[in-house]
């Protein structure tokens, strides 16, 4: 299958494009050898924001409606430095108007107020905010055009367990006809922020078919079928299993039959 990538409007070229990976530095070291665990952490692509590798922002929740972001760029010595500040203003209820106030942080400011707003909206998404309190929506560098009859899955990234972990919404889109976007929403508590980098991922994207699935009770033979199938496999993950030199135990057997099926798919 083959997925189109065109780039975000505001950026385009700016930021990494989607890469898969397996790894999860912060899982314990036996969840390292699982291959269930990292194939699903494998579901898919990481997306990154539109960002340059001296470039980086934060972005936080103030509570009643109130957000604060924060662009930065790194210095030549390294140190981040804060450009421009942006306070959005949801209105409250349905009464009012958004309102965006930019604050400069150097005395000759490097782009004009409007430039700031828009260099804001790369990241961030100001109109999907606040739904529900708290949600705030983080844009990508990289959008995606599915073939037909296929589906754009935009997630939070899997298995990482590294806390505090802000709730997301997933969301699914049909990226074969609608142009989307690609945003990752969270939900903040007041006081919590969500930094954006070059090399750090803002979620997850995956893609599934619109086809429709039906649910069919196996046959007696095929449950046996199944049930002689399990009983020998565990008998041979049993015979291969190899110790770290930490002295976790794992079996590579998973993995070995695994890719001895997706050999025999490429033939």
């Amino acid at each position: 299958m083959e997925v189109r990538l065109f780039p975000n409007a505001t950026r385009p070229g700016a930021g990494l494009k989607p890469r898969r990976e397996s790894l999860r530095p912060l899982l314990p070291q036996h969840a390292r050898h699982c291959p269930v665990l990292e194939a699903g952490s494998a579901v898919g692509f990481f997306v990154y924001p539109a960002l340059e590798p001296n470039e980086s922002f934060h972005i936080e929740y103030q509570g009643e409606g109130r957000y604060g972001f924060v662009y930065m760029i790194q210095t030549p010595g390294g140190k981040w430095e804060g450009v421009f500040t942006v306070g959005i203003q949801l209105p409250i209820g349905t009464i009012g108007m958004m309102k965006e106030e930019v604050t400069f942080v150097a005395k000759k400011p490097p782009v004009s107020a409007e430039a700031a707003k828009s260099i804001m909206r790369a990241f961030v998404v100001p109109e999907d905010c606040g739904t529900p309190p708290g949600a705030i929506a983080l844009r990508g560098a990289w959008n995606f055009r599915t073939p037909p009859g296929w589906d754009t899955v935009y997630s939070p990234i899997f298995n990482m367990i590294d806390r505090p972990v802000a709730p997301a919404l997933v969301v699914r889109v049909e990226t074969d006809w609608y142009a989307h976007d690609t945003e990752f929403r969270y939900v903040l508590q007041p006081g919590e922020g969500i930094p954006g980098a070059h090399s750090l991922p803002l979620g997850q994207v995956f893609f599934i078919p619109r086809e429709e699935v039906t649910m069919t009770d196996c046959t007696k033979e095929e449950i046996a079928e199944i049930r002689k199938s399990a009983e020998e496999f565990f008998l041979e993950k049993a015979k291969h299993k190899i110790s770290t030199p930490t002295g976790v135990q794992y079996s590579p057997h998973y993995i070995r039959l695994s890719r001895e099926q997706q050999d025999k798919d490429k033939k």
